[in-house]
């Protein structure tokens, strides 16, 4: 607890007092007894806060007396992004990639420059794409270049309804990119292991499900966080992280501006937040498989995560407005490579 606590008084530090106005807003919710704070995240981080969200209540009412509770909202992180700006009032989100947090910024709920107001450009997790494979690897998949091989069935989630699809297709895509030296080799490349892809699942988990539960499939497509959490779950099937080539996936972490000016919670919100990037919290999403972005948690659990080469970034694609044009908007790349399998 004392290490929970100092590293929440950098986080309540951090909090500071920009305007009057803050100030004001700040002490009269310092002042109450209670306080609710509401975090909307993505399906595979629950098991994390359920960790973490105790050691941060217990350790801010040990420094200011006040008792906060912390309402939980998980789903897929697309569908968690359209009940936000529907009307489900987070205080917090942390969702699969930054493009679902720029549709917040659109929506004017918070406010432009949040990358800003967190450390790591408000990257509070990474992972990796992963290949998870039956028992006894029976179709010998080594790495990417076994996707594409005739016979070999990929379970993938569409990347036009899931946002991790969309780092899995950056990885497909980018791995032909960097190995065969050419963007139409690559656009070959994808288009090889989409035609390999008998089933698209709407998100990551159904995509788990059915490569599981109901075992179609000889190779599942997903987050590297995703199959260790599915390890720890029971579902101890073998994967590969290709190591020559593989995508970065960050995952973001927001203050909703809008809705925490209108809760007065904006001095607690803000020391959850940054909360989640000290060690005491950066372990706890470690241990479930994220990558940490904490240089002392990264040395401490360096054996559980294998080092990959070439470890591309949403930059090395030209930023998110870049990719969704060029991959995924009506009628680019993942839909001509659609439509070409279909006339095949």
């Amino acid at each position: 607890m004392f290490s929970v606590g100092i590293c929440l008084a950098f986080a309540i530090a951090a909090c500071g007092s920009p305007s009057s106005q803050t100030n004001q807003s700040n002490n009269t919710e310092a002042n109450k007894k209670e306080a609710e704070i509401i975090l909307v995240s993505y399906a595979v981080t629950k098991r994390a806060y359920s960790k973490i969200i105790p050691q941060f209540t217990a350790a801010w009412e040990q420094k200011t007396g006040q008792k906060v509770r912390i309402t939980e909202s998980y789903g897929g992180s697309g569908s968690q992004t359209r009940a936000v700006i529907d009307g489900l009032e987070a205080d917090i989100t942390h969702l699969a990639l930054s493009m679902d947090t720029q549709k917040l910024v659109k929506a004017k709920l918070i406010e432009p420059g949040w990358e800003k107001e967190l450390p790591n450009e408000s990257i509070v997790t990474n992972s990796v794409v992963a290949l998870t494979v039956r028992k006894g690897n029976p179709k010998n998949i080594k790495g990417w270049e076994d996707t594409v091989k005739p016979g070999v069935a990929i379970i993938t989630a569409n990347p036009k309804t899931s946002g991790g699809a969309r780092w899995n297709f950056l990885a497909i895509y980018g791995a032909g990119e960097h190995n065969l030296k050419s963007a139409e080799k690559a656009e070959e490349f994808t288009q090889q292991l989409y035609q390999n892809t008998k089933v698209l699942p709407k998100d990551a988990r159904e995509s788990s499900e059915v490569f599981y539960k109901q075992r179609q499939g000889d190779v599942l497509i997903n987050y590297e966080n995703e199959v260790l959490l599915a390890e720890m779950e029971g579902d101890k099937e073998p994967f590969i992280v290709p190591t020559d080539v593989n995508i970065s996936i960050d995952s973001p972490i927001a203050v909703v501006d809008a809705n925490t000016k209108r809760h007065g919670t904006e001095a607690i919100s803000k020391a959850f937040a940054e909360f989640l990037f000290t060690p005491v919290a950066q372990r706890e999403f470690a241990k479930v498989g994220f990558r940490p972005i904490e240089p002392s948690i990264e040395t401490e659990f360096k054996d559980k995560f294998p080092k990959v080469e070439k470890l591309l970034t949403v930059k090395d694609f030209g930023g998110w407005d870049t990719i969704q044009t060029k991959f995924f908007a009506d009628g680019a790349s993942f839909d001509k490579i659609q439509s070409s399998l279909k006339k095949g």
